[in-house]
C-alpha cells in the first residue's frame, strides 16, 4: 500500500480521535497482519468504493469506546455500550473515514465510503481474505485504538 493513500487515514484519525473524542493519543509504528483479533473491542467497519476499493475498521478498546461516546455527547456518562454509544462510535468512523475520504479527493482519487457497520465480542476475527491489512495503532493513556485498512489494489 502506498505511503501517499495511507496518510490521509493517520492524518484524520489523530485529528478526529483527539477532537471530537477528546483523547490525547500517540501514533505507533504500523504493521500488517492477515487477521485482526478483538478482545473485548468494538469493530466498527466502513467500506471504501470509487477510486479505491477496499475496507477500514477502527478497533477501539470497549472503555475507551464508552470514554468516547461520553465525550462526543457533552459528557453524559456513559456506563454500558448501548445503543446511543454504539451511535456515536459509528458516527465517529463515519468522520474519521470521510475525512480520509476527502483528503484523497484531494490527491485526485474519488472515494465514496459506506454505511458503518459495529461488531463487537470476545475472540472474534476479523480478515478480508487474501489481503494484507494495515495496521495503524494509536496508544492512549492506558489502552490502544487501531485503524485496520485494507485497500484492493
Amino acid at each position: 500500500m502506498k505511503e501517499k493513500i495511507i496518510g490521509p487515514f493517520l492524518k484524520s484519525s489523530k485529528e478526529i480521535i483527539m477532537q471530537v473524542g477528546n483523547i490525547t493519543i500517540e501514533e505507533e509504528h504500523p504493521y500488517t497482519n492477515k487477521d485482526v483479533v478483538l478482545n473485548n473491542n468494538i469493530g466498527v467497519i466502513i467500506g471504501l468504493t470509487g477510486s479505491i476499493k477496499g475496507q477500514v475498521m477502527i478497533n477501539i478498546p470497549e472503555d475507551i469506546g464508552k470514554k468516547i461516546a461520553s465525550n462526543m455527547m457533552g459528557g453524559i456518562p456513559v456506563a454500558a455500550f448501548d445503543d446511543i454509544a454504539k451511535s456515536a462510535i459509528c458516527e465517529l468512523g463515519n468522520i474519521i473515514v470521510g475525512n480520509a475520504a476527502t483528503g484523497l479527493y484531494d490527491m485526485g482519487l474519488k472515494v465514496d465510503i459506506t454505511s458503518p457497520s459495529i461488531i463487537e465480542g470476545k475472540g472474534m476475527t476479523y480478515n478480508v481474505g487474501n489481503q494484507d491489512i494495515l495496521t495503524l495503532p494509536f496508544n492512549t493513556e492506558d489502552n490502544q485504538i487501531q485503524l485496520h485498512v485494507s485497500i484492493k489494489e
